[in-house]
């Protein structure tokens, strides 16, 4: 199976966790939904679109993570638009403006896996970044976190039913058959993340997955997992 494979990064990330609210957290990296997004903006497909295009039946994601997790909070200004306007106020009831923490990933960086049924989408992505094009802007979870990208290649995936293997990827703890061989200095952490959603937005399946926050690989016995022609052992959300 042909995997597209790049890398992306930026100066800050904000993938908003499903369950904050007053001061929303991030995920450690995108989870596929955000994932599928910034596929859709390289294409250029809309926000009614790229949900169907980049379907869990049609496309593959696998992420990496390459640089050492690190979160910083910063303070969010929202303004009051109630009423289709705002009025800027210095002192009252009604302020216009809010200041909410929020958590912010610094310096993110990934390495995304992707393969689509679609020859025609898979030869068009692939197409757009390796000329580092893209249709519409791409940013890391907010419009104001602008990405960076760039192509690392095409390989060829051979799909393995069961080993003890090194994964470079973020594994679902499903995939698991066996403990975790642990490794002295790595960081093991567990989220549980949105893999799949419909065109309305509802998340139709979570998924509790395990990874490493400083870019390690993770050493696990693991079923149905993918090996690359460069050796590398990926899993597939």
């Amino acid at each position: 199976m042909k995997v597209l494979v790049f890398d992306i990064w930026g100066d800050l990330a904000h993938f908003k966790r499903f369950y904050t609210t007053s001061s929303p957290l991030t995920f450690s990296f995108p989870p596929p939904t955000t994932i599928k997004g910034i596929l859709g903006a390289i294409i250029g497909c809309d926000k009614e679109e790229y949900i169907d295009v980049f379907s869990r039946d049609r496309c593959k994601i696998s992420i990496q993570i390459l640089k050492p997790i690190k979160k910083i909070r910063l303070g969010l200004n929202y303004i009051n638009t109630k009423g289709n306007f705002w009025r800027p106020t210095k002192h009252g009831k009604h302020e216009a403006r809010t200041q909410i923490p929020a958590e912010f990933v610094k310096n993110p960086y990934y390495r995304i896996y992707v393969s689509h049924k679609d020859g025609k989408i898979f030869d068009r992505l692939g197409e757009y970044v390796k000329s580092h094009r893209t249709f519409y802007t791409v940013s890391l979870g907010l419009s104001e976190l602008l990405a960076d990208f760039r192509y690392a290649g095409v390989l060829e995936f051979m799909e393995r039913v069961e080993g003890e293997v090194e994964i470079s990827s973020v594994i679902p703890i499903s995939a698991l058959t066996e403990g975790l061989v642990f490794k002295e200095g790595n960081r093991y952490f567990k989220e549980r993340i949105p893999v799949d959603m419909n065109q309305d937005r509802i998340v139709l399946k979570y998924e509790d997955v395990l990874y490493e926050s400083q870019g390690n690989k993770i050493l696990a016995k693991v079923r149905g997992f993918w090996e690359g022609e460069d050796g590398s052992c990926i899993y597939f959300l």
